[in-house]
């Protein structure tokens, strides 16, 4: 086992962005460099980078980026033309993945800061890079307070310990180097109020059985690996009280937009009394989507269902559809958890209340 306390997916090292390839684990651990906007645009589009915390982090650091590339071009210390190239760089940064609220997110306190900053055009890469060193700092943060939180309340559930089920990977290899969902496991564990972790495999990138299981592994958490289909009757069959999962938006109602598979894991647990968790920093939250039926889900590509690592899986031609993430209704969600504070059973004014 590495001695690490915990893998970390966004680093800045020497002035460079450095990405754990997600992709090709778990059979390699093998980091990419963005030197450049693009190159790092390049990484969150095909998932080198992905989950929402992480996806927002590496956008702050791609801002820096931008900001680094626009100022060897103009060659000069003119701030408002550097202003208004690094402004049409973050157009496209924001456009990388349209669901994950974090990218947006980051983008636009670097585009506030591109505002308000009254620097010389020389010193604003520093300051931007100042502001994705302090979103990321806040992530871990904000991480750790969240597991209390989700644990103090975990803590009711008796007889301890149970197991829990998640979907997806929302662990260090999401965030900042800690975990939202993974993050809970992880103190939850600590503390022995769970003794198994189950991980839904997490069709069709395998993100369960490809990173969960790895991060779980690696740390020496007991975790179990089951196909996204056995979940109903694991939580027939197996000892399980609470489903954890991540999200990459949540509703001003509580709706949440998280990995496709997420919402009939809720409707499993609702009928079978196993209790449902959202775990997202307050950035996740998107106030000016009412419901979530107004987010804008993203499809992808059809080889992603249709091939594995080049083996097809689907004769060629079927039609096919690839949406990546799917709407879990707030009725079937009984607590989020936000750095903020926890929201049970949630609705617009208890969001609100929580998040004001």
């Amino acid at each position: 086992m590495n001695n690490r306390r915990h893998v970390h997916a966004v680093e800045w090292h020497s002035d460079q962005l450095v990405l754990l390839d997600q992709r090709k684990l778990p059979n390699e651990e093998v980091y990419v460099i963005c030197e450049t906007l693009q190159e790092a645009i390049d990484a969150i589009k095909s998932m080198i980078v992905r989950g929402a915390p992480a996806i927002g982090i590496a956008a702050a650091y791609a801002c820096v980026l931008s900001a680094r590339d626009r100022l060897k071009q103009i060659d000069c210390n003119d701030r408002s033309l550097l202003n208004h190239l690094i402004i049409q760089d973050l157009v496209n940064l924001k456009a990388a993945r349209p669901t994950a609220v974090n990218l947006a997110w980051a983008v636009n306190r670097a585009l506030a800061l591109l505002e308000q900053s009254r620097v010389d055009a020389l010193d604003l890469p520093f300051e931007l890079l100042s502001l994705a060193k302090s979103i990321h700092e806040e992530d871990l943060a904000n991480n750790q307070l969240m597991a209390e939180l989700a644990c103090k309340h975990l803590k009711n559930t008796s007889p301890r310990p149970f197991s829990i089920m998640t979907h997806c990977n929302a662990g260090s290899l999401a965030t900042g180097g800690y975990g939202t969902a993974l993050g809970v496991a992880r103190l939850a564990w600590q503390e022995n109020i769970i003794n198994k972790v189950y991980a839904d495999e997490t069709r069709p990138w395998f993100q369960g059985s490809r990173l969960t299981t790895w991060e779980l592994h690696y740390e020496n958490i007991p975790v179990c690996l089951n196909i996204d289909s056995a979940a109903a009757w694991l939580m027939s069959n197996r000892n399980i009280k609470w489903v954890i999962v991540g999200a990459d938006r949540i509703a001003a109602n509580g709706d949440v937009a998280n990995k496709i598979g997420t919402f009939q894991l809720a409707i499993s647990a609702r009928y079978h009394d196993v209790k449902f968790m959202v775990v997202a920093p307050s950035s996740t939250v998107d106030l000016s989507i009412a419901s979530g039926d107004l987010i804008d889900i993203e499809m992808r590509d059809a080889s992603e269902i249709c091939e594995y690592r080049g083996q097809p899986l689907a004769p060629a031609g079927v039609d096919v559809i690839n949406p990546v993430f799917d709407i879990t209704p707030a009725r079937l969600i009984d607590i989020i958890v936000t750095e903020k504070g926890i929201i049970e059973h949630p609705t617009r004014e208890k969001m609100l209340w929580t998040l004001s």
